[in-house]
């Protein structure tokens, strides 16, 4: 009786700290996205720049040519009207993100953020997908 009580409390602290484990990648990736995405709306090209992955920094090696290109490319996540988390998945060390956008021209889009963890285990964003959404239903 002891032995089966023991392991249903074992089993219960696996349950109660699983997910908090489980979500942690995901809120950090969050937190990453939105202060990237705040540090765009307030032209702050250093600290946006500070978010970008190794990879990226390797194809823009410089933070005037990162937010160049992402004012010119990605328009609705540099001045989005308003935003919020979608879906997430974990894989590996990989977050995928799901950020749905309304652009600065009222056009709705998602942004599928992808977050790498790097060797010192944080994360840093190592790419972003963006895809226009097709037009609801007048209301």
């Amino acid at each position: 009786m002891v032995g089966l009580l023991r392991a249903g409390v074992i089993f219960l602290v696996f349950l109660t700290v699983s997910p908090a484990l489980a979500a942690e990648p995901v809120d950090t990736a969050q937190s990453i996205i939105e202060r990237q995405i705040k540090a765009f709306l307030a032209d702050d090209a250093e600290t946006a720049y500070s978010f970008a992955s190794p990879q990226i920094r390797e194809k823009f090696p410089d933070k005037s040519l990162f937010f160049d290109m992402v004012k010119r490319g990605y328009t609705p996540v540099y001045r989005p009207g308003n935003f919020a988390f979608g879906r997430s998945k974990v894989d590996g060390g990989t977050v995928m993100q799901e950020v749905l956008i309304s652009g600065p021209d009222g056009k709705d889009w998602t942004a599928l953020y992808f977050l790498t963890r790097q060797p010192d285990g944080s994360y840093r964003i190592n790419g972003v997908q963006m895809l226009q959404q097709a037009p609801g239903p007048e209301i």
